[in-house]
């Protein structure tokens, strides 16, 4: 058990973090004497519900006019989940198909869309990987510093850009500056073992937020051993007019890829390095204008043979992905309702030896004997994204739309719109409706990966759709209810197909694919979060959220919420809650004589099931049960060959926690996949069975 931060790799990066902490010590600013002229609260307001980002300028979730959910503080305490891949995968219409165990690789994807069809944000920063979707959870945050997870089901291309065309998941960090200290140590089955400390603290005007973390295990069968670690810090910075805000983390991970591209060859190894950076500027005054730069850089090395390679195999696969983006937002409200807009600009650049355009000159990689980029390639996008939004009595309108270009486009701009509408005809029950246009432009991989048993696609135009969703959502004494339909047109749908009689993966642009679904959900809050809610309708009658979910909003559009008053709750809405969603989807096409590998590969039926519970005042339990029944088929592959093409199988799965708590304290003993069922989230990838483990926790606020 030897946590991947203190490895050299690690080592190396940590000076440069400790520099940045300690160059923030010396600053001296004006700092803000009253919490109303902070530079976060365009309409500062404490609420006893969740301020989310489900359109340009953040909304409370009652009044949302889309379907989001939220995974709290709490709720991730208690799950059973050690990353963020374990922590989704038990959200309404969130599908998690995992290769390595961990998270090591996982692709998530919402309401039947691809993984390359999901925008990941940080912080409101988009962090997707441009080379593929698979590295998209290759997120530098462990989950001590996570405050909340905002998941937005449907199209968002006009609330965060292209991209977000099936749904976009904004992973929030906990407040720099808030008062806590959390530490954590586990072990089990398979020598599993696992570290992590986070911590938040002031020094003069400038509040801080640090966290290290670790895992590793030698894996539940030949070549599924891994290693990864984390390093991630955040501070903000008051000054005259506003508030600087900078974030930045180290992601790696080294882990044994069993089967995962084929199972031809199982010894295959992975190897990625992430690294990640961001400055904003968070206004006070009375212009409202947020400028942010930001920048990502993937290393990515993929060996096809970890140890004893055949004469034919020519060498190992080497990838460098750098993003660059700066974006500029605005935001004006007025007696007509709220304004808002956002310029945003990216640049995505690979260095590669398979994936790109021939260079003149070979690159040296770095840190690697003999290897060399070869190939390169890069685009860059400017996003205009404007909306204005209006509320009149009971009923609201939102309305806006991306003018998008880019240049891997022949089209000079596109124009994708959407409008939201909603109607409170119940202080508890609201009614919405959006429809929108999105689009998705293939990855790197899409369009140029070339290996033993797959084929890219320069050819390759960008995936198109337009979508409608409506649905209906309250509350009924201490019961939270959703349920909404929605349909998805596709035009152009990117996927990776093979027929029975050929022998390698071809991408390439399906005719039409068109989804028709059904959401339903109830959340069953017990015991003392009865008596809170009861309290706060009489002072809030549009609250329909936990009175955990104690934010403050920010006026910012850059989709980032600042949290203050988790610190400040006392009730722990994790510890009693009953939770149970469904989700059924349907393709409007069949994947006829070839078979698909991602887009026709669907979750058609999805329940999740959360029971937290405590026991007694010192101990409690938290179940997760997840049953999924996947559409779709694979090519067998035993003894050698690929013998029959064969459905997925639906199962259930169960995650089991125990806890002790003893002040501050938390002893804690678990089990992945209880009842040890042996199942696929891709064909002939090989997934666990129980896993056991137990460990402490500490958290102080």
């Amino acid at each position: 058990m030897y946590p991947l931060f203190f490895t050299k790799s690690l080592l190396i990066h940590l000076p440069l973090f400790c520099f940045i902490l300690l160059s923030q010590v010396g600053a001296v600013p004006i700092a803000y004497n009253d919490e109303a002229s902070h530079p976060d609260s365009l309409i500062h307001r404490e609420l006893d519900e969740v301020v989310v980002s489900a359109q340009r300028t953040p909304v409370l979730r009652s009044e949302a006019m889309r379907s989001i959910q939220v995974i709290d503080h709490e709720q991730i305490r208690g799950s059973s989940a050690h990353d963020l891949a374990g922590l989704l995968a038990a959200v309404r219409s969130v599908d998690i198909r995992s290769r390595g165990t961990f998270g090591m690789q996982a692709d998530v994807s919402i309401r039947g869309g691809t993984f390359d069809q999901t925008l990941v944000l940080l912080n409101g920063v988009n962090i997707t990987d441009p080379q593929t979707g698979h590295h998209n959870l290759n997120v530098p945050v462990d989950l001590q510093s996570i405050e909340r997870i905002e998941i937005l089901h449907g199209s968002g291309a006009r609330i965060f850009g292209p991209n977000a065309f099936n749904g976009a998941i904004n992973i929030i960090t906990k407040e720099p500056g808030d008062a806590n200290l959390n530490a954590s140590l586990s072990g089990g089955q398979h020598r599993f073992g696992s570290a992590g400390l986070s911590t938040g603290f002031s020094s003069g005007p400038v509040n801080h937020h640090l966290s290290l973390s670790g895992m590793t295990s030698d894996g539940f069968i030949d070549n599924t051993d891994f290693r990864t670690g984390n390093l991630f810090y955040r501070s903000r910075l008051a000054m005259l007019n506003g508030t600087l805000d900078l974030q930045g983390g180290y992601n790696e991970k080294a882990f044994g890829a069993n089967s995962f591209y084929t199972p031809r060859f199982p010894d295959q190894f992975e190897h990625t390095r992430t690294g990640f950076a961001s400055l904003r500027w968070l206004p006070g005054g009375s212009i409202r204008l947020t400028p942010s730069v930001y920048w990502r850089r993937h290393h990515d090395r993929f060996e096809l043979f970890r140890h004893e390679a055949p004469e034919w195999y020519t060498g190992h696969n080497y990838h460098r992905t750098d993003i660059v983006g700066a974006s500029l937002n605005w935001v004006h409200v007025g007696a007509l309702g709220t304004s808002s807009a956002g310029l945003d600009y990216r640049y995505e650049h690979i260095f590669s030896n398979v994936l790109g355009e021939e260079l003149t000159q070979p690159v040296r990689i770095s840190h690697e004997d003999d290897a060399f980029f070869t190939h390169s390639y890069s685009r860059n996008g400017i996003s205009l994204m404007l909306e204005h939004s209006f509320t009149h009595g009971p009923f609201s309108l939102a309305a806006g739309t991306l003018i998008y270009t880019n240049s891997d486009l022949d089209d000079p701009f596109t124009l994708f719109p959407g409008i939201d509408a909603g109607w409170q005809f119940h202080n508890q029950w609201r009614w919405y409706a959006s429809a929108n246009r999105t689009l998705r432009l293939p990855t790197f991989t899409d369009l140029f990966y070339s290996g033993p048993d797959n084929l890219g696609n320069p050819l390759l135009v960008p995936e198109e759709a337009v979508s409608l969703e409506s649905g209906v959502k309250g509350t009924w004494r201490f019961v939270q209810f959703e349920t909404a339909v929605f349909r998805r047109w596709g035009t152009n749908m990117i996927d990776w197909v093979r027929r029975p009689q050929d022998d390698v993966w071809r991408s390439d642009n399906l005719t039409e694919v068109t989804l028709t679904g059904f959401e339903a959900g109830a959340t069953v809050v017990l015991g003392s979060l009865y008596s809170s809610r009861t309290s706060t309708r009489s002072s809030s009658s549009h609250s329909a959220a936990r009175p955990t979910d104690r934010l403050s909003s920010s006026g910012s559009t850059d989709q980032t919420l600042s949290s203050r008053s988790s610190a400040r709750s006392t009730t722990h809405s994790a510890d009693r809650l009953i939770s149970v969603q469904y989700a059924r989807i349907h393709a409007g096409k069949s994947s006829g004589d070839f078979i698909s590998n991602y887009a026709l590969d669907y979750l058609r039926h999805k329940v999740d099931i959360v029971l937290a519970m405590p026991i007694t005042n010192r101990t409690g339990v938290h179940t997760t049960a997840i049953w999924q029944d996947r559409a779709g088929s694979f090519l067998l592959y035993e003894d050698g060959e690929f013998t029959e093409i064969r459905d997925y199988e639906p199962f259930w799965r169960f995650n089991l926690k125990l806890y002790y708590d003893i002040g501050p304290t938390r002893f804690f003993g678990e089990a992945s996949n209880l009842l040890d069922v042996r199942h696929a989230d891709i064909g002939n990838v090989p997934q666990p069975g129980r896993w056991l483990r137990g460990g402490i926790e500490i958290e102080i606020r």
